[in-house]
């Protein structure tokens, strides 16, 4: 509908309204590893789900699968369907294996100490690997929510190392301040910071303050 064609040279191309679409999309990359947890990530997903301007492309590892089993109830099917696109953890063909593919960030939600290590070495095992790999050498934000407690220094060391080669290390600690009990409340506290520190806006995101800001 949006394409166009020139008769006379006989060329198609794309018109400036698609690229302009394009250009609003935030594509970021959701990775669900098998650490306690696993609600980040799903509760990322569904708030991504609700704005048409991001585009998702998921890897749930095979422990990740068993652990939302555990905690959440819900299956690996359920998870990806909330999702622009999903892709098995050795899937290497998969665009978001390629710096070519742009990325508006990766978000690895929960991140085991096993995959920390891996980011941490460059140890591209499986596709969450390879994904926060590309994120690193193409500098768009990759986001570690670290579930682990308490630390040994092998696990300090490795944060140390992901972080010196860009990443964000982001352990997921409910906002108690705010004086809520809700899990889910709490939890998506901490997934509207994950999404406004790539940039994109939503409801979530709650500011020290500004309860104040409004009475002043």
């Amino acid at each position: 509908m949006y394409k166009f064609f020139d008769s006379k040279s006989g060329t198609r191309f794309i018109s400036p309204f698609i690229i302009f679409m394009k250009a609003l999309t935030k594509r970021i990359a959701v990775c669900i590893t098998g650490s306690t947890g696993s609600i980040y990530g799903y509760r990322l997903l569904l708030a991504t789900s609700q704005i048409k301007e991001v585009e998702t492309h998921l890897v749930v590892t095979k422990s990740a699968e068993a652990v939302l089993e555990q905690e959440l109830k819900i299956t690996k099917k359920e998870v990806e369907k909330l999702a622009s696109y999903s892709y098995d953890e050795h899937d290497f063909f998969a665009p978001i294996a390629s710096g070519s593919f742009r990325l508006n960030g990766t978000v690895v939600a929960p991140c085991s100490m096993k995959t920390l290590s891996a980011i941490a070495t460059g140890y591209e095992e499986n596709l969450v690997g390879r994904a926060a790999s590309v994120a690193l050498k193409e500098r768009w934000p990759l986001i570690l929510l670290t579930r682990e407690t308490p630390l040994s220094v092998i696990h300090i060391k490795n944060m140390l190392a992901a972080a010196e080669a860009g990443a964000v290390i982001m352990p997921p600690l409910p906002p108690l301040y705010f004086g809520v009990n809700d899990l889910n409340t709490l939890v998506d506290y901490t997934v509207g910071r994950v999404l406004t520190m790539l940039g994109i806006q939503n409801p979530l995101h709650r500011e020290w303050g500004e309860e104040r800001l409004k009475h002043t």
